[in-house]
This record gives structure tokens, sequence and C-alpha cells, in this order.
């Protein structure tokens, strides 16, 4: 097994051992505590740009498929976990969570303290980090985390947004006409996210991140779903725009994450 390196731009350094593709990766260092999910995290547009450590210690038991993913491909810039599973087992396993990473191009680290690196991340707050298979050249590493930019002032929703608006095909097909029609401002949207909406019997057209407010009231939709999506909601100045108008038409408006944060802005916050 190939040795990697995990550095944080303030020198703190963990070892352990690469589970993904090699070579270096820099991002915003962030935890998440979920306990399952690990393929809807590695694909969710969210995490543009960061390198995500796992809290809970076991990680890949289920495998991964086809079905569970919330976009096209991989979004985050590296994967940090305690322990790899040696074994996938789950009915709809298809391909395991190390093949998985390395399909995708995703370089991770496995066997380091996680608990020690989430405590040193709430205690400071998030922070650039590199991981790297170039494990005996940790002052390069310590040096390539310093040198990501970090994500305040960037606007990704551009960079994960649809370009070219759709009707979403959800997963399970149901009967009869949708009762309303929901337009999704695309910000960096999770699939599950989608399907819900067509399970609460809605048709869900996904516009670009760049959609005017004239462009989605000639769509006259019964409401406007502003989505998750990746980055700082304050340089989205097109977004807010087209937020603030369609708070005058009346129309209803339901933003999550940084689409909540968006509508905020929109309101005056």
């Amino acid at each position: 097994m190939t040795q990697a390196v995990l550095t944080l731009e303030d020198g703190t350094t963990f070892k352990g051992n690469s589970i993904g593709s090699e070579g270096s990766s820099i991002g915003e260092v962030v935890f998440n505590t979920a306990m399952t999910g690990y393929q809807e995290i590695l694909t969710d547009p969210s995490y543009y740009k960061q390198i995500v450590t796992l809290t809970y210690p076991h990680i890949g038991n289920t495998g991964t498929n086809s079905e569970d993913s919330e976009s096209k491909k991989t979004y985050l810039s590296g994967l940090v976990i305690r322990e790899a599973s040696s074994i996938a087992s789950n009915w709809r396993n298809e391909n395991d969570l190390q093949n998985f990473l390395q399909k995708n191009s995703v370089v991770a680290i496995a066997d380091i303290d996680t608990r020690k690196l989430t405590n040193h991340l709430r205690k400071h707050g998030s922070l650039k980090g590199c991981i790297s298979t170039d494990y005996k050249n940790v002052n390069k590493c310590i040096n390539l985390a310093k040198s990501f930019s970090g994500l305040s002032g960037l606007d990704l929703a551009k960079e994960v947004s649809v370009q070219k608006s759709y009707l979403f095909n959800p997963r399970s097909k149901k009967t009869g006409e949708a009762k309303y029609k929901v337009v999704a401002m695309d910000f960096g949207i999770k699939t599950n996210i989608l399907n819900l909406l067509t399970d609460s019997n809605c048709e869900v057209i996904v516009v670009p991140a760049i959609t005017t407010a004239q462009e989605i009231e000639d769509l006259n939709p019964d409401g406007v779903f502003l989505s998750n999506g990746p980055g700082d909601p304050e340089p989205c100045l097109y977004a807010i725009k087209t937020i603030r108008k369609i708070l005058r038409n009346k129309v209803p408006v339901f933003g999550i994450c940084l689409g909540h944060q968006l509508l905020a802005l929109a309101a005056g916050a």
C-alpha cells in the first residue's frame, strides 16, 4: 500500500496510507459527522474544492453503486478517513470504495487519527490542506497547502451549475400529471433533492445559476427552489439580483444551504 500524508497550512501533519489516486490535491479541510452516505458526500457539488474528513471511523463497508451518486462525478478535492473497510458487503454494491476513488481520480488518505484532526479543525476552524502520496516531501506539501487561495470571495456556483435548462426526469416514474411546476436554480444541486421534489408531485425544471428573473417568470412556475452549492454567496451578485426580482413577483421561494444564504442576501441581510 502506498503511503500518503495530509498537511495543513499551520504545519500540522498526519501520515497514513493512500486509498485513492496517486498525486497531490489541495483544498479547504473540513469535517462531516455523518455515519452513512459517504458516496453521496463524494458526489455532492457543495464540497467542490474541499478536503472532507469523515469522523465516523469505519468507511466503505457498503461499497458504492450507480444509483446513490448526487451528481455525475465527484467534486471534492480529497477524502480523509480513519479506516477503510476491507470488505464491501451490501446487496446493492457494485464497486468498492477504493476502486471508486481511483476511477474518479480522488486523492484520499486513510489510517490517520481523524478524531485528533477534527478537534484541531474545531479549535482553529477550516484550514487549507494538502493530501499527497509524495509523503517524503512534507515541507513541499505544507507549501502546497499554503498556496491554496481559500474559498472566501470565490463564486463556485457558476462552475458546478448546469449550462442549459432541462426538465428533470425522476428515477421513479409517477403516473398522472404533476400538481405543481417548480423551477430549481442550480447552484450545485443534488440529485436526491430533485427526486424529493418530484415525489411531492412537482414537475421540476432545472435552470442554470445565471438564469434571469424574466427567464424564470416566462416558465410560469408555482414556486422557485434555490439549491445547495459550494463557495461564497457574496460574489453571486447575478443570483442575488434575480432572487430579489422574484421576491417582488410574490412567487413562493424556498432555499437551502447556499440558496438560503443567497435568499437572505437578496432580502437585505
